[in-house]
């Protein structure tokens, strides 16, 4: 027996990344056992974070403010800029507590084969940015993948034409790893970017 208001949320849910259709009808079956206001907090959030939360338009990641904190921040440098591919990855990066500079997220990265190419991502708006000559340098943090790499080599080029140097972080061994498990792609990257002791 079907109930059309359980499908219904069970489809949706279903949509969420990683989420198959079993754990989607569990976690509909879930919402449905817990009070009635824990239910609707979460729906509450949904509907706050859509309508509230929106892109910096300076670096392009996600903020309810005008601006978002990071491109607000006196104490960061305007002379380093790190390019991610998605707002989630500039979290990852401000969890090393490492990188003082600033951000600019890309919003995908180039891939020919699903039709994206360099007027879809933001590479324009970065070039932009880096004509305040206060920019020395770009931290190409994509992902390692082929439309990561790509990415990062295209702009590599078009900063290269404008005198500034374009760095990329470096890939290889996680720590805690074993060589014996590591793929030779992974391998080959960690001599690549190796460095003195």
């Amino acid at each position: 027996m079907a109930i059309a208001s359980i499908e219904k949320l069970t489809v949706q849910l279903a949509r969420l990344p990683g989420v198959g259709r079993k754990t989607a009808q569990r976690f509909a079956y879930y919402l449905l056992a817990v009070p009635e206001e824990q239910a609707f907090e979460l729906a509450d959030s949904i509907r706050d974070a859509r309508t509230n939360v929106h892109r910096c338009p300076v670096c392009g990641t996600f903020t309810d403010l005008d601006l978002c904190e990071i491109c607000t921040d006196p104490k960061r440098t305007d002379a380093v800029i790190c390019v991610v591919c998605d707002p989630k990855d500039v979290m990852v990066m401000e969890k090393t507590r490492e990188f003082n500079g600033r951000y600019h997220v890309l919003n995908g990265a180039l891939s020919p084969m699903s039709g994206i190419g360099p007027k879809d991502l933001r590479i324009g708006e970065l070039m932009e940015r880096c004509e305040s000559g206060k920019v020395k340098e770009v931290i190409l943090a994509t992902n390692p993948d082929v439309e990561g790499e790509a990415t990062a080599a295209y702009i590599a080029k078009l900063l290269k034409a404008k005198g500034i140097t374009a760095t990329r972080i470096a890939h290889g061994v996680p720590i805690g790893g074993n060589l014996e498990y590591t793929d030779e792609v992974t391998l080959a990257k960690a001599l690549e970017g190796r460095r003195v002791l």
